[in-house]
């Protein structure tokens, strides 16, 4: 479990205790309830990354809901997560992290395309040496939060854990034409673990 989840955690226990001290047992199990389901929204598993330089792991747990190609080959994977899937991100390649850029915007609902250009996000993008990588963090209606524990300059792993977004949220992975995407619309990829695609 990550640490950010203690913040959540502690005053709903701190409420259940007193509540229940209170005489008022109902009420105190549900905020027992909800410590629990925090603890279990923060967790944050081990992933085995998967070996081989031109691999593109993916940067978080979900389902691919839409990928794309511009007329100039570049692409572009969608996942969503929905509130019970794993919400710590980790970077799709080894590199450097070249730009992260924080940008506001709105809160709709993350399963729709829009959010993508229009609620609140954080962009990074990573430079591996022989490709260059840019995913975003995407605010949802529940997820009012995106936070990244990078910084510019900092070297990532390939599959190294760089940030979360709360509550509910969708990440989008922009790709090079050389990219071979080996993943399907419908598929659930888990973070750091899934191989999105390849390149030579």
């Amino acid at each position: 479990m990550i640490r950010d989840a203690y913040k959540f955690i502690l005053p709903s226990l701190a409420l259940g205790i007193l509540f229940v001290a209170a005489g008022f047992a109902y009420i105190g199990c549900l905020f027992f309830i909800l410590a629990l389901f925090v603890a279990f929204f923060f967790r944050n598993p081990s992933r085995n990354i998967p070996e081989g330089k031109n691999l593109i792991v993916s940067p978080a747990d979900g389902k691919i809901v839409k990928i794309s190609k511009s007329d100039s080959g570049e692409q572009s994977i969608s996942i969503f997560l929905s509130i019970f899937d794993v919400h710590v991100n980790r970077s799709p390649i080894g590199g450097e992290l070249k730009e992260l850029q924080y940008k506001r915007g709105r809160f709709k609902a993350a399963f729709y395309e829009e959010a993508s250009r229009v609620n609140e996000q954080n962009i990074l993008i990573v430079d591996g040496g022989d490709i260059q990588v840019t995913f975003k963090q995407i605010a949802g209606v529940i997820a009012r939060r995106v936070v990244c524990w990078k910084k510019p300059g900092d070297m990532l792993e390939k599959g190294e854990r760089v940030g979360l977004i709360r509550f509910g949220s969708r990440v989008d992975v922009d790709l090079p034409k050389k990219v071979n995407i080996t993943v399907k619309i419908g598929d659930r990829v888990r973070g750091g673990s899934s191989v999105l695609g390849d390149y030579s």
